[in-house]
């Protein structure tokens, strides 16, 4: 019975979030999704979580302003990639951007306030003992998401 829920979850359509950031890893997933697992019908929710600047304190307040600012135009860069590469394959997408210390928690939340299917992110491709040191956004979505996680990875990495 648990072997067919699955099943299902993964080839009914509904939204699906996808955590999407600069990396090529990211951009990577994105077209494997859409070539080997997008279901027409399926929304996508391109989720973005940005680091954050609001709580640096080893920093002047211009110096954050002024990364904040950066890191606000390399988002908006961020959402018209995806957002056009999305429509050109005639794909319902959304670009959401979540502010939030941890990634992999705002993944998890966005996906239980989504219901969503499935959510879909990229990995850096970190060794076991980076990933046990600065823990792992893909993981953390792994063990707490309430929906199938699909993780890519790059065979080349």
């Amino acid at each position: 019975m648990m072997a067919e829920s699955i099943s299902n979850s993964l080839t009914d359509t509904g939204s699906v979030v996808m955590a999407v950031d600069y990396s090529d890893n990211s951009e990577w997933a994105f077209d494997w999704y859409v070539t080997n697992f997008h279901k027409p019908g399926n929304k996508v929710i391109l989720l973005h979580v940005p680091e954050s600047y609001i709580n640096a304190t080893t920093m002047s307040p211009g110096r954050v302003m002024e990364l904040q600012r950066e890191s606000d135009g390399k988002t908006t860069d961020l959402k018209q990639k995806f957002i056009d590469k999305a429509s050109k394959l005639g794909i319902e997408a959304e670009f959401r951007v979540e502010n939030a210390d941890k990634p992999g928690h705002a993944i998890v939340d966005v996906a239980q306030k989504e219901n969503a299917t499935f959510v879909v992110t990229g990995t850096r491709g970190m060794g076991k003992f980076r990933r046990t040191i600065m823990g792992s956004v893909s993981d953390f979505v792994v063990h707490h998401a309430h929906c199938p996680v699909l993780v890519c990875r790059h065979k080349d990495k």
